[in-house]
Parts: C-alpha cells; sequence; structure tokens
C-alpha cells in the first residue's frame, strides 16, 4: 500500500495505528465557572526537561476548541494523570462526550485530588500527576498542540525504589488504534551502546 497524502481525505487511521503505543494524557482541568473536566488524549509526550514541558494534542472540535483545551486556555492550568491497568475502564468512560455542565469525574465515579500548585483536581488513584501551567498553544490543522510546563509533581510511594520513580511498579496503559490498548507490564531491556 502506498498513500499520497494530498490524495488520501484522512491519514488519521494510518498514523494513528503505526504509531503505538501512545502513552495517554489523562488531562483534567477546571472550567472558569468551576466545573471539573477529564479527558483522555495519545497525542502525549515529553518536549524538554528544563524546562520541564509536556504537550498533548487534542483535535479540535466541529465549533473549535472542546472543553480540555478551552480551559486550559481560559485558567492556564491543567493536571496530566498517568492511566495505569486498574483505570483504565475509568479513563475509558471519560472519553464519553458530555456538555460543557458535566464532570467526567462523576460520569465515572472517581475521586479528586487537590493540587498544590494548580487549581485543576488530579485523579486521585492515579499513581503519577503532573501539574502544568499553559507554556504555548499552537494551532496544527485540525488540532491544537497544548504545551504545558511541569509546576509540580505527585509520585505515589508504591511506584517508587529508593525515592525515585520504578517504571518496572507502573503498569501504565498505552493506546493502539481504534478500541485497542497496551499494559506495560511485557518489557524487556537492552544497553545502550556507547
Amino acid at each position: 500500500m502506498e498513500l499520497d497524502p494530498t490524495e488520501v481525505p484522512s491519514l488519521y487511521r494510518t498514523l494513528a495505528g503505526a504509531v503505538v503505543p501512545r502513552p495517554i494524557a489523562w488531562v483534567s482541568t477546571r472550567s472558569p465557572d468551576g466545573v471539573d473536566n477529564l479527558a483522555p488524549y495519545s497525542f502525549f509526550n515529553v518536549v524538554s526537561v528544563a524546562p520541564p514541558v509536556v504537550m498533548f494534542a487534542p483535535v479540535d472540535g466541529e465549533n473549535g476548541l472542546k472543553d480540555t483545551p478551552a480551559n486550559i486556555r481560559e485558567t492556564g492550568e491543567f493536571v496530566v494523570n498517568v492511566v495505569t491497568e486498574p483505570l483504565a475502564e475509568a479513563m475509558n468512560e471519560t472519553s464519553a462526550t458530555l456538555p460543557s455542565g458535566e464532570s467526567e469525574f462523576d460520569r465515572a465515579g472517581l475521586d479528586r485530588a487537590e493540587s498544590t500548585a494548580v487549581d485543576a483536581p488530579r485523579v486521585a488513584d492515579s499513581p503519577v500527576a503532573f501539574e502544568c501551567s499553559l507554556y504555548e498553544m499552537i494551532s496544527v490543522g485540525a488540532s491544537t498542540m497544548v504545551l504545558g510546563e511541569v509546576e509540580w509533581v505527585h509520585v505515589a510511594d508504591e511506584v517508587t525504589t529508593g525515592g525515585k520513580l520504578d517504571v518496572g511498579k507502573i503498569d501504565a496503559v498505552g493506546r493502539l488504534s481504534g478500541s485497542g490498548y497496551v499494559r506495560t507490564t511485557d518489557r524487556f531491556s537492552m544497553e545502550r551502546p556507547p
């Protein structure tokens, strides 16, 4: 199969199916009206460590920004919560399209935890959460890339060893394509060459 992007109406299925597995940013925000929003985004990654910046890129809605990026634009704050296998069902539940005045936290029956540096809540049961301030928003075609500077990090003791994050203890979930997901429990190691 050969695809010319100028002749194919959308490469979404090919891009989302080939760039796998993708980490999931489970982004929580609070609207200016005080409504807590929570939604998963699999176009997510680390951009920089100095300063610490993460990014996610939600696809815009029919009428512009969806609730999550709209809240971030208005408040300048958000939290990226790491999705683990015990939270996968709840994460999927928060992907439903709700009216702006309804909270995905409530729909999925998730407990909130107060953040330290931002006003947006975090998912209480997520073992890792990055509190972020808006660094920049960039329109990229039909999406808006949101860059956030990490202001505070929460790491649960049960995913640490010797006072450091232990990736072997995080049962993170990644996105494949469509309804496909992957667990990070099947791991292997390779030493980087000198």
